[in-house]
């Protein structure tokens, strides 16, 4: 231990030692956006009536009770199919726009830049209200079609940003050789320009899904009926009434969420 405090931490020689208190109040940020987490788990397998923590008695009832709901496992199944469709729709699309304003150095591409990732700076419940009133006009509102198109606003610009930050570090030039040497300018996108970005484009098809998959807001707004999503049936519940099940969700979401970030991360580490 003694002799890893005074390995050096960086190129520039501070030690671990020297930056043992900024590790200390890493420890403590992480510890401080877990312990919700940390909560929430426990009480899943509680046996009482109530969210009770700690629990008295451990029992799997929450989950059985989740898994019998058909009201339940329809707002998942529709919560999976929003995310899965926003996901094959915002991905390509952002993918699209941030290789276009990457490959067309134009004056004006900053300017589109702004306005694609505008949804990421407007307040949700904002937006909430306009897609409302937009898709009741196009008589979209409870509907998946509806869902999958608002949530694709919020998650394009996600993918953009992801997948521009890659291609500053692309070098055009492979591009073009491979233009000049006959391929379509399709072709070499998809044979040199894709491999190369792989990593970003997946991590932004993974926003896109997670995006889509824990929103409630807009979710409040433009779902209901048959395609009620699991986070708006949640919101729902708490309100009316204080059903541990909720917790079973919430930990099952967190599984969901965690395994795929992890995935993401193995992805990226084999692309290296």
């Amino acid at each position: 231990m003694i002799r890893w405090l005074k390995r050096p931490a960086t190129a520039t020689q501070i030690t671990h030692g020297q930056r043992l208190w900024l590790y200390a109040l890493g420890g403590l940020v992480m510890l401080f956006l877990i312990a919700p987490t940390l909560i929430v788990i426990p009480m899943s397998f509680s046996d009482s009536q109530y969210l009770q923590f700690p629990p008295e008695t451990w029992s799997l009832r929450w989950y059985e009770s989740y898994f019998a709901s058909p009201a339940w496992m329809s707002a998942t199944a529709t919560s999976f199919k929003a995310a899965t469709l926003t996901c094959l729709l915002a991905t390509p699309l952002g993918v699209a726009a941030a290789y276009g304003l990457f490959a067309s150095q134009v004056r004006w591409a900053g300017a589109v830049y702004m306005a694609l990732v505008t949804p990421l700076m407007v307040p949700l419940i904002f937006f909430a209200v306009a897609a409302f009133y937009l898709l009741a006009r196009l008589q979209m509102v409870h509907s998946l079609a509806g869902l999958v198109l608002a949530h694709s606003i919020l998650a394009l610009p996600l993918v953009v940003v992801v997948v521009s930050s890659a291609l500053k570090s692309y070098d055009m030039s492979q591009e073009q050789a491979a233009r000049s040497l006959g391929a379509s300018r399709l072709a070499a996108f998809f044979l040199v320009t894709l491999p190369q970005i792989r990593f970003a484009v997946v991590t932004g098809a993974l926003l896109a899904f997670l995006t889509s998959f824990d929103e409630v807001i807009v979710a409040m707004f433009v779902s209901g009926g048959e395609n009620a999503t699991l986070t708006r049936n949640m919101f729902n519940a708490l309100r009316d009434q204080i059903d541990p099940t909720i917790a079973a969700i919430s930990t099952l979401m967190i599984i969901v969420t965690t395994t795929l970030l992890a995935l993401a991360q193995l992805f990226g580490k084999s692309e290296r």
